[in-house]
């Protein structure tokens, strides 16, 4: 096949489902390659991933295997014409199969089906993973272990002979299975392992499931096109993990759908941890009103427009999901709304083309949490945008010095070598803020002694209140209560208690009680809330868990009062409504500042949308730089904003009616750009 020569990564790509059952006539019935290709031509679109395999197990290529749909015509290759039309035309078309999802091979061999520890079969029945009845439709779970390996590997060999070299390959539904089928036990049983211990099934399917990328991985490099760019990615993996299996990939796909039960929030947690890895990362949502399988249904242009924008922001490529109707027939609304949306991203990519996102606050996580941000997630990433913080996630081990902040939340174990480098880093001059149950070690003892606190425990309070005592205003001046169960610490040395812990008359329960809710606030007691020791600074209570569980501002406020003592002169300084989210990017010749103006809402139970963009008139933000800039400008509008340079920084007075726009600062007046 003809390959114009492409970017070394995509930019723009669409996820093209295709789960289509046995009993589904006329597959490809209406399919006209040249106008499958010009309408992703028309969109803007670099890549298309196209199925070779879906979860129901039929393949869409002329193949003489069982499993091809019984409904494809006798001749065509629905993959192949696929493949052809989209790369004469430069855009990439890397190969989609499914892995752990299989209906074909799970009704003909159930022999290869995962079974749980009562030897149910293991069966997906939902758009998030659960289980299901067998009377129920939903997805079969195959168990790796078992004799379905080798016919997947046979499948890949055949799509790699037949269409290498190809654009990189998409294996999906690849998480880790634990199973006790016939072959799971064996398995165990000859790698040392008890079956019966939930632990060591845990530990099979993680083996398991690397063993098995490994495979495939080493059968697709060899058959990648020179210019590919991606190679096997392998989906439905731990995020959070990636940074133990980073080996394994030269790129990074981050799913999420926001109203597909991801969230709004799992994105910017999500990518921030990803990012410091240096791979290449495509992000992806959907063109759906929820999420895969809500073929029907289009989510608004605005919706569409900031999971895109958030996504260039956060220095990720950008992906839609789409479906293509079992006919093979576009549709023409859908690739209006998504050729709108990437002709904005293809009018602001050469202006963060080749740049680096900036961070100078990190924050250490525990992967071993997971994807999902919890409450001290969720609290962590609002507070540290809404407070225009440039931040990175980090697993413990990575290297802390080129962060000028270290953020460790309240969800984070500290153990003897992620103290051991804290202890480094505030010894080279680096700053610290230590949260929660993050303070002390198993035995209630303080993880590191630059702290300057003791602990005596729990407190026995499920609620107490937060009192400036060092003249900080994030309280207003007002007792205010924190929800959560915290701990009691005092200073000692030179350590300053900025602010008190008031405890209530007493503990509400049934016998004794006083109000609605909690019982008031009584005296100031001995105990301190937050304690600063130099650049060390000690928050007694679940501060950042509080945040995302109930939003109260002055937690927000609190830590930004002690992110400012901490960093004087932050990377950026924004005015504006809360919502507002700032990045930075950093190219050869200029400093960009993304600024993202949407406020996503709740429009049914459990359906959080954008409708429209939140219009910003006259804010002013304000970036560091160490020289006055030759020119400053909004992109892509090419407008020249009010601006002056004073104290180090570049204070402009930003408009963007649309939701996004990019502050450039360039060294240099930069040519025309065509």
């Amino acid at each position: 096949m003809p390959r114009p020569a492409v970017a070394a990564f995509p930019r723009r790509t669409v996820h093209l489902d295709f789960h289509t059952g046995p009993d589904v006539p006329g597959i490809g019935a209406d399919f006209d390659a040249d106008e499958f290709a010009e309408t992703m031509v028309r969109a803007h679109v670099d890549s298309v991933t196209v199925f070779a395999k879906c979860h129901h197990g039929h393949l869409y290529y002329d193949t003489a295997h069982p499993a091809r749909h019984p409904s494809l015509p006798a001749g065509r290759d629905l993959l192949g014409e696929q493949m052809e039309a989209l790369r004469r035309r430069g855009i990439r078309a890397p190969v989609y199969l499914s892995v752990q999802v299989d209906e074909f091979a799970a009704n003909t061999h159930p022999e290869w089906l995962a079974q749980d520890e009562e030897l149910r079969t293991v069966k997906w029945a939902g758009p998030v993973q659960g289980g299901g009845t067998a009377f129920e439709a939903g997805w079969q779970i195959l168990d790796m272990s078992s004799g379905y390996q080798e016919y997947l590997v046979e499948q890949v060999e055949e799509v790699l002979r037949r269409y290498g070299p190809v654009d990189g390959m998409f294996f999906d539904m690849c998480w880790d299975q634990p199973s006790c089928s016939p072959a799971a036990v064996a398995a165990m049983r000859r790698a040392g392992l008890d079956p019966r211990d939930p632990k060591a099934r845990a530990r099979h399917a993680r083996t398991v499931a690397l063993e098995y990328m490994a495979r495939l991985r080493d059968l697709v490099e060899p058959r990648l096109a020179p210019t590919a760019g991606q190679s096997a990615w392998f989906n439905s993996r731990p995020r959070l993990n990636l940074h133990q299996e980073a080996e394994l990939l030269r790129h990074v796909e981050i799913e999420a759908l926001p109203t597909g039960g991801w969230g709004y929030a799992y994105l910017p947690y999500v990518a921030r941890f990803v990012r410091p890895l240096g791979l290449p990362t495509l992000g992806f949502t959907g063109r759906f009103h929820r999420s895969w399988g809500d073929n029907a249904a289009l989510k608004p242009r605005a919706a569409l427009t900031y999971e895109c924008c958030q996504m260039l922001s956060l220095g990720l490529s950008c992906g839609i999901g789409d479906l293509l109707h079992p006919r093979g027939r576009t549709d023409e609304a859908v690739y209006d709304l998504i050729g709108s949306t990437y002709a904005y991203l293809k009018r602001c990519e050469p202006f963060v083309a080749g740049g680096t996102v900036l961070s100078e606050v990190a924050v250490v996580v525990d992967p071993e949490l997971g994807d999902r941000p919890g409450p001290s997630g969720l609290g962590t990433v609002r507070a540290l945008q809404q407070l225009r913080q440039q931040f990175d996630l980090v697993p413990p081990g990575t290297r802390l010095g080129p962060y000028r902040l270290v953020v460790v939340p309240d969800n984070s174990t500290v153990d003897a070598a992620l103290a051991a480098q804290l202890r480094r880093y505030v010894a080279d001059g680096g700053a610290l803020i230590v949260v929660g149950r993050a303070l002390v070690d198993g035995e209630g003892t303080p993880v590191i002694p630059e702290l300057g606190i003791e602990a005596a425990g729990e407190s026995p309070y499920r609620h107490v209140f937060l009192r400036s005592l060092a003249g900080g205003t994030a309280t207003e001046g007002f007792d205010t209560v924190v929800y959560d169960r915290g701990l009691r610490i005092r200073p000692v040395g030179g350590a300053q208690v900025l602010y008190g812990v008031v405890e209530p008359y007493f503990e509400r329960d049934y016998a004794r009680f006083s109000g609605h809710d909690y019982t008031p606030p009584d005296t100031l007691s001995e105990w301190a809330a937050v304690v600063r020791n130099g650049r060390v600074v000690s928050i007694a209570v679940p501060l950042l868990e509080s945040f995302g569980r109930h939003g109260n501002e002055p937690y927000r406020r609190l830590l930004g009062e002690i992110i400012d003592a901490l960093l004087p002169d932050p990377l950026i300084r924004a005015t504006g409504p809360v919502h507002l989210e700032t990045t930075v990017v950093r190219t050869d010749d200029s400093t960009v500042v993304h600024v993202l103006s949407f406020l996503p809402s709740r429009h049914a139970d459990d359906v959080d949308l954008v409708h429209d963009p939140f219009p910003l008139v006259d804010v002013e933000v304000s970036v560091r730089t160490a020289r006055e800039p030759a020119r400053v400008s909004l992109q892509p509008a090419g407008e020249e904003p009010a601006w002056s340079y004073r104290d180090g920084y570049v204070h402009a007075q930003v408009t963007a009616l649309d939701g996004h726009a990019m502050l450039v600062l360039d060294d240099q007046v930069p040519p025309p750009r065509s």
